[in-house]
């Protein structure tokens, strides 16, 4: 896999970088909202205040990375350069970070035109990229299991946002469908045929060359996406045609799936060749672990009755999900991104007459380690918190406004360095 790497070309540092500073303000949002929201907020994971949370995260905060990174890593992994990745990012971070915001304010006032802006901003953003991406990837010259699989990704992108669209049209307006159903459908799409498919497929290339682990099987790589994508395509339509046998054997299998993508990762992870253990691959074993909580408690909701019918295990369930899984996996994927995008274009930009920082100078291992440790306090407090909401959802909000801060002053201490080198760059310029 690791010889599918090409640095050759790339966006220009800001297209992706804007995706990256912005994020840490949604998750920001989302914890002022719980603080401002209290106990009540915890009730079910139907309240408005839920609803809001859980957008302001995986498409304030999940959804901006992931389109950044995708811009990255695109021409990296795949060899596909996007035409015109300035201003495809112009378009597409204006609309996702405006579409998230009226999405979050939709829950929160159940105002329909706010539904109807903000699905219709989002999915302008969202097919914008997606088509942008899915042309370079038709112009790749590259055949690979990489190429595939983001292929999938995409479309399972774009099913996610269909749903969702349908999803919000509904809220706003009295259209007879079976919202919740539709709804478990929106997450699975967005868990497991967009989130889950491209976190695999990156994962086979970046874990074993950046964590130093052996390589994934060959067996196991190559068919991740499609099965990942198969089986959730295949669950849907015996969920939407009534066949409840047959879609609870489907859903066991898209579980099952998901936690031997996590249990593989944590083995490898686990027998890693790196002499100490960084804040990088701190976050990546903690949301594998979070992973595999995840799946084992969805699987013994569907076997036991007594937590199917406790109202805390769906925000339980979400809380590993999203926090624990998704935006560990995601942290850890910047702390290894923004660095190399900050070396790699002063050196192209140096040519030569000036040596670039040390992705270990550009961004320290100190304040990351320190925002790791923040962010783990944030998840056990959120856990906690679905429990005891009277107690520690103040604790838990502060605590993911602290962490996620902490985030965003890494990233700009990153940027800061860019700036300063690329000043003496300048400098020699002009001489």
């Amino acid at each position: 896999m690791q010889s599918l790497l090409s640095f050759d070309e790339g966006p220009p540092i800001s297209a992706p970088l804007r995706f990256f500073l912005t994020a840490p303000l949604f998750a920001i949002a989302a914890g002022l909202l719980l603080l401002w929201s209290g106990p009540e907020m915890l009730a079910s994971r139907w309240t408005p205040q839920v609803l809001a949370f859980t957008h302001l995260i995986t498409v304030g905060f999940m959804l901006q990375v992931m389109l950044g990174a995708l811009q990255q890593l695109l021409p990296v992994m795949a060899g596909a350069c996007m035409h015109q990745a300035d201003r495809v990012a112009s378009v597409v971070h204006a609309t996702i970070s405006l579409g998230a915001g009226l999405l979050a304010a939709a829950f929160l006032t159940s105002l329909p035109l706010l539904f109807a802006a903000a699905a219709v901003i989002l999915a302008i953003g969202i097919v914008t990229f997606v088509g942008a991406a899915l042309h370079a990837l038709q112009g790749a010259v590259v055949g690979c299991a990489v190429r595939h699989g983001l292929r999938l990704a995409l479309l399972g992108l774009l099913l996610t946002a269909g749903i969702g669209l349908v999803n919000a049209i509904a809220l706003g307006w009295p259209i007879d469908i079976a919202l919740q159903l539709w709804t478990n459908v929106h997450l699975a799409w967005g868990f497991v045929g967009w989130a889950g498919v491209l976190l695999g497929v990156v994962g086979f290339v970046v874990v074993p060359m950046f964590q130093q682990t052996r390589p994934y099987p060959r067996w196991f790589s190559q068919g991740f996406a499609g099965s990942g994508a198969a089986l959730v395509a295949l669950w849907t339509a015996a969920e939407l045609t009534g066949y409840a046998c047959t879609a609870a054997v489907l859903a066991v299998g898209v579980v099952l799936l998901a936690a031997s993508l996590a249990l593989m990762t944590l083995n490898l992870l686990l027998g890693s060749k790196r002499p100490s253990l960084d804040a990088v691959h701190l976050l990546w074993r903690f949301g594998m672990a979070s992973a595999v909580a995840a799946c084992g408690w969805l699987l013994l909701a569907q076997v036991s009755a007594s937590v199917a019918q406790w109202q805390c295990w769906s925000l339980l369930f979400g809380t590993l999900v999203l926090v624990g899984s998704f935006m560990s996996v995601i942290q850890a994927m910047l702390y290894k991104i923004v660095p190399f995008m900050v070396w790699l274009h002063l050196q192209e930009r140096a040519q030569g007459r000036l040596m670039a920082p040390n992705v270990k100078k550009v961004l320290a291992e100190k304040p990351m380690r320190g925002h790791t440790w923040a962010h783990f306090l944030a998840v056990g407090l959120l856990l906690l918190a679905v429990v005891w909401p009277q107690w520690l959802v103040y604790p838990a909000g502060l605590a993911l406004v602290m962490s996620n801060g902490w985030l965003l002053r890494n990233l700009w201490a990153a940027v800061a360095v860019y700036r300063s080198h690329l000043a003496r760059i300048e400098a020699l310029d002009a001489t």
